[in-house]
């Protein structure tokens, strides 16, 4: 470590600041044994003492220090035991029980009790106890019972709402139920908060006024009998009180409450509005100018919810607007007429506090918070108008695909598509010219996206028939892929972001530190790495490579009605693919490569088509395609590999259109092995395609021998044996310590066995005595040269096929003798091999260990 100061004076100050360290520590045990006594102290006991004072001096550098290894000092004294409940929390239990049972006692004797008693009793009871639990929490109060007051004034709230039923009940049973609940709730609203402000300490009656605030204009205008739009109103001059008392009241109770009534009310104002202007424009469009009013001005004076309400009240704002324009319009243009609103509103962000004259004036009048929500609110209904355009893309793009008729039918042509608002297009175009003017990277992403859309939509909004269809969307096909060749243009003028402060560069060391500044003032810093940047230049060039590859695939979807069409369209975007893999870089030229041997492969097959060609004949033009990438790939080194396995790829379906005729079905095979032989000609490709080459070879000879009807198992094992066992001589040549089952076990696996499974079911002589003697020659060869794969394979299938010869005679032979003889024979075999136990024992273990150590 790099460190400016000497060891020694380094030294000196890492001491001094294990010294402040180990000092502040004992202080906060002293304190920390204080608090215990505090906390756990008996109630008998008197009241603690001050905070104690620091003990001792400070030690010093030199002085001794407690080891991070070593025990931690304890407050003196055992730990008191933790208790299961605070005195605090059982308080406050005990009294919302009583508070509770009190409550309850109340209604019973209002709902039952009630009508037992006069008018003078009434009277009496109702003064006394609502104005003793009201007047109680006064006396409580000053004796600091803080809890008892709250339970008792909880009390009192709840009487007064019993005290109003009551009155309805005996005093004004005529009158309305909704108006008279409107007026009482008034009255207890206003009575509450009276109360609430006189007793500050009480924390329930100004919340439980604020809710008793929400009642009283919504349920005097269903008294009334008001409509819809007055009940919303209602609501909306409701939730502006709440707005008043959020933002000058302090309690955070009160607060908190008014915010949920603000935003219950205001939300059903809004949905409210919302409706009436799709239905009545001209009343819904004040209620929702209103609301975004009331919103935008919370928005200004609370910075945390700045961006929320403001986004609210843009919302509200483009769906007042838009509901007093759409009726002049015709239905089509409905959307389009949103899209435009809010897009006027998302304009509202381009004015930056940082202008001058107006601009600057306005961007005052306009925080950064209140900019982006309103921007934002702007940008999702254009963003809605963009979803709701986009069915003719996805009809334009997967409707020639979804194919209900033969190729070549020639149904699309000279008609049109299915139709769809022209203003869709409208949409896309506007909501891409917007993105265009924006300087980010996310901005021209979208919009070139929105122009690729509006280009595979055009056909289906405006109707286009078949043959201007199919031009346009290789048009864009072009269009796209040239983007993605050259994708520098688009990201001209792209305002790049600024790196993190002290991002990739590292931070100033700093002077050492005073003895009491913590460890990590005076550590020297290493710079922080810096993560890698994206080009846009590559953002924007796979966008538009995506759009381009998928209108070629709808391009190919689409021509295939016509037969002419077919071979335009696929010679079209043979040579787009060939140019972008030619000029392009990277992964997008690989891919295009392939696409390319693709599209080379559709070409093969179509012409097959139009020639009438059967199928094992299109399987052997399609080897074409494999023998083509072989030669691309000796000279085209950047994309050789993904272009010759995509060749490779083709070469299967060729394999299986043959398969219907064996003969063909050997005679491809066989091709293949010579495009693979040729391809080993490369060193790089030797490997892989010499053995692909010795599969081909063998499978064409196992099926040309099926086809001359051979079925003997050597002519199809030998082809196999006779180059491994050659493979595997020279593989021990170079290798010494190459085990004999690698190098030559299957090989001699491959004809050995299939041979003895024959062998066993053949009646006649030669094949028995040829493989004996094959077997015999084999484990001769593997105990000469001590190869256990060679002496195991060969003895195992001369043991078997010797059994087999010699089965027939030992059973005429075992039939001939007595039948006491075998039983004797076993004992005495028995008694022989107990006798020689241990010595044949030792034999068998030796010749297991001659055999291990054999290669």
């Amino acid at each position: 470590m790099d460190n400016s100061l000497p060891p020694a004076d380094e030294l000196a100050l890492v001491d001094r600041e294990l010294a402040r360290l180990d000092a502040h520590r004992s202080q906060l045990l002293a304190r920390r044994a204080w608090l215990l006594r505090v906390l756990y102290a008996p109630a008998a006991s008197t009241a603690p003492g001050p905070f104690p004072p620091a003990p001792g001096p400070r030690p010093t550098a030199s002085g001794p220090r407690p080891t991070a290894s070593g025990p931690r000092p304890t407050a003196s004294g055992p730990r008191p035991p933790v208790a299961d409940s605070t005195p605090r929390s059982a308080q406050n239990v005990l009294l919302t029980l009583g508070g509770t049972l009190l409550t309850i006692a109340a209604i019973a004797f209002t709902l039952v009790s009630w009508g037992s008693m006069g008018i003078g009793g009434r009277s009496v009871v109702l003064c006394v106890v609502t104005s003793a639990a009201l007047a109680a929490p006064v006396a409580l109060l000053r004796r600091s019972l803080v809890s008892t007051a709250e339970s008792v004034a909880a009390l009192g709230l709840v009487l007064m709402v019993l005290d109003a039923y009551a009155l309805h009940r005996v005093a004004l049973p005529e009158a309305d139920g909704l108006g008279y609940t409107a007026v009482a709730a008034a009255v207890l609203a206003g009575a509450w908060t009276a109360y609430g402000s006189a007793l500050s300490r009480l924390r329930i009656p100004l919340p439980v006024a604020v809710v008793a605030g929400q009642l009283p204009l919504p349920l005097g205008v269903l008294a009334a009998g008001g409509g819809p739009t007055v009940f919303a109103w209602a609501a909306l001059v409701t939730a502006a009180a709440d707005g008043a008392v959020i933002l000058w009241t302090r309690p955070a109770a009160v607060r908190i409450t008014a915010a949920v009534g603000a935003t219950a009310l205001g939300g059903w104002a809004l949905l409210t509005g919302g409706w009436l202007s799709l239905t009545s424009p001209w009343s819904g469009a004040p209620l929702l100018l209103a609301a975004a009013a009331l919103t935008l001005y919370v928005a200004r004076r609370l910075p945390t919810l700045a961006v929320a309400a403001s986004a609210v009240a843009g919302l509200a704002a483009v769906a007042a607007a838009g509901g007093l324009l759409r009726p002049a319009v015709p239905t089509d243009w409905t959307v389009p007429v949103y899209v435009l609103c809010g897009l006027a509103l998302a304009s509202v962000w381009r004015l930056s506090p940082a202008g001058d004259g107006a601009a600057e004036e306005t961007g005052r009048r306009l925080p950064g918070g209140v900019r982006l929500g309103l921007a934002g609110a702007g940008g999702g209904v254009a963003a809605l108008g963009v979803v709701w355009a986009l069915p003719p893309v996805a009809v334009g793009l997967l409707g020639p695909m979804a194919r209900t008729t033969e190729v070549w039918s020639g149904e699309h042509a000279g008609r049109a598509l299915t139709s769809y608002p022209g203003t869709a297009v409208l949409v896309l175009a506007v909501a891409a010219a917007v993105l265009v003017a924006v300087p980010r990277l996310w901005a021209r992403c979208g919009a070139l996206a929105l122009v690729w859309a509006l280009l595979t939509a055009l056909p289906v909004s405006l109707g286009l028939p078949y043959a201007a269809t199919l031009p346009l969307q290789l048009l864009t096909t072009a269009a796209a892929l040239g983007c993605a060749v050259r994708p520098g243009p688009m990201a001209r003028g792209l305002r790049r972001p600024e790196p993190a402060e002290g991002r990739g560069t590292p931070e100033p060391e700093p002077s050492p530190a005073a003895p009491g500044a913590p460890w990590g003032a005076w550590a020297p810093s290493r710079p922080r790495p810096q993560a890698p940047a994206t080009e846009p230049g590559t953002v924007l060039g796979w966008i538009a490579y995506a759009g381009g590859l998928a209108s070629a695939v709808s391009a190919v979807a689409l021509a295939l009605d016509v037969r002419e069409a077919t071979f335009a369209t696929l010679g079209a975007l043979l040579v787009l693919l060939v140019g972008v893999a030619a000029l392009g870089a990277g992964a997008r030229r690989v891919v295009a490569a392939c696409a390319a041997v693709l599209t080379a492969t559709g070409l093969v097959v179509a012409v097959a088509a139009a020639g009438g060609f059967e199928d094992h004949w299109t399987a052997l033009a399609l080897l074409l395609v494999p023998a083509a990438t072989a030669a691309v790939g000796a000279k085209a080194r950047p994309v050789a590999l993904p272009v010759e396995i995509t060749g490779a790829v083709v070469a299967l379906p060729a394999f299986a259109l043959a398969a219907s005729r064996p003969a063909f079905l050997a005679l491809a095979l066989a091709l293949g092995g010579v495009i693979a032989a040729a391809t080993a000609v490369r060193p790089e490709r030797r490997r892989f395609a010499s053995w692909t080459a010795a599969v081909l070879f063998l499978l064409a000879t196992w099926v040309r021998l099926a086809v001359w009807e051979v079925t003997t198992p050597e002519a199809y094992t030998l082809p196999v044996t006779v180059p491994a066992l050659v493979v595997g001589f020279l593989r021990r040549r170079r290798d010494r310590e190459a085990s004999s089952w690698t190098a030559y076990g299957p090989g001699l696996a491959a004809t050995l066995l299939p041979s003895l499974v024959a062998a066993w079911t053949d009646p006649e002589w030669p094949r028995p005595l040829a493989l004996g003697v094959a077997a015999l020659v084999v484990t001769l060869l593997g105990a000469r040269f001590r190869l256990q794969a060679l002496l195991v394979l060969g003895g195992s299938v001369l043991a078997l096929d010797g059994l087999h010869e010699l089965a027939p005679y030992v059973v005429q032979a075992v039939g001939a003798l007595p039948r006491w003889l075998p039983p004797a024979l076993a004992g005495l075999l028995l008694l022989a091999v107990g006798a020689t136990y241990e010595q044949r024992l030792r034999d068998a273990r030796r010749l297991r260990d001659r055999v291990a150590r054999m290669r």
